[in-house]
């Protein structure tokens, strides 16, 4: 389990233990509306069988402009026709090399930039075709850690203002109060001292700044999340202190991972299935076991041998293969 951090762990404020700096700003807020905060419909249906979040020939493009004008020359295809199935409480591992489509794959399933065509539904819905307001409510269900914690938090907010912000703008929290007890609870279970709330992300290490982005993440209580890369910019050590904090959230909450990650080392720990990825599309798909210890294709076998370890690493039972070899054509 993850180590709590929390000098005066379970002290309510007031208790004696000094506010942190920037804390205040809370008490200044206005109060919200007397309405009751707006409940989001239930897109997590426990009735239904079908799987959580469905993907299915999803195609992303980007157009390559030319000319004083920007005229569309031709079109770059990042992910082509890829379909997979997500169920609750599970993790998919989506692997492979630099530049494969992955975290493009990421962020048109939750609509951070446009789909050319396919289809993703989350628990039968169409998200594809919610309206703008549909889309605010859905984004309480799905949420997503990015690679570069440093980029992806405001440099000019303090951490108790990045853990307050979503909880205001779904309005979660009546007052001033809830928000500051709920921005607690999120940075005790991701091991953040209360006394640190008042500093700003450049003040944390890289280690910290991921777990304000988890806590972050987990501020809406989300039924998937997003993890793109969320190791990668981490020493070992930090790595798998992450890694442990994800698994604990993921029994604890029940929630889904798409997790997203070049390493096949950090995959085989946490996910449950893996899907790899070369050149935008899914060249190979199974159980974690399967695909660990029987890759395939040659690819597969490459991202195996490229992971460090000694004998009972999943590239010592395997040959390094001679060469990358063809995409195989479905």
């Amino acid at each position: 389990m993850t180590a709590i951090f929390d000098p005066h762990p379970g002290l309510p404020l007031g208790s004696g233990q000094p506010e942190p700096a920037g804390v205040h700003w809370l008490t200044q807020m206005p109060a919200p509306a007397a309405t009751a905060p707006i409940s989001p419909p239930d897109f997590t249906g426990t009735t239904s069988p079908e799987p959580l979040l469905q993907v299915h020939d999803l195609i992303v493009e980007f157009p390559i402009r030319s000319g004083p004008l920007g005229f569309t020359k031709s079109r770059i295809s990042a992910v082509d026709r890829i379909s997979f199935e997500l169920s609750a409480g599970e993790t998919l591992g989506l692997v492979g090399e630099s530049g494969s489509g992955k975290t493009t794959v990421g962020r048109a399933i939750l609509r951070l930039i446009p789909a050319t065509s396919g289809h993703v539904r989350f628990s039968g819905r169409d998200v594809m075709a919610m309206t703008h307001s549909q889309l605010r409510l859905w984004r309480r269900q799905a949420q997503i850690i990015f690679q570069d914690p440093g980029g992806s938090l405001n440099p000019r907010m303090r951490v108790i203002e990045i853990l307050a912000e979503p909880l205001r703008i779904h309005g979660i929290c009546r007052s001033a109060g809830d928000i500051t007890r709920r921005v607690r609870e999120l940075m005790d279970r991701c091991g953040l001292p209360w006394s640190s709330a008042g500093r700003y992300p450049h003040e944390f290490s890289g280690g910290q700044k991921q777990r304000i982005a988890i806590a972050r993440a987990l501020a809406l209580e989300p039924s998937l999340i997003v993890c793109d890369e969320p190791t990668s910019a981490l020493d070992v050590s930090i790595q798998a202190q992450i890694i442990n904090l994800l698994m604990d959230l993921q029994a604890e909450r029940k929630l889904s991972y798409l997790f997203i990650s070049h390493d096949m080392g950090v995959v085989s720990h946490i996910c449950s299935r893996i899907a790899v990825m070369r050149q935008g599309r899914i060249v190979e798909s199974g159980p974690r076991d399967q695909v660990l210890l029987h890759p395939q294709i040659p690819y597969t076998q490459d991202l195996l041998a490229a992971v460090p370890g000694g004998r009972n690493s999943p590239s010592a039972r395997l040959p390094k293969s001679s060469a990358i070899g063809p995409i195989p054509v479905s």
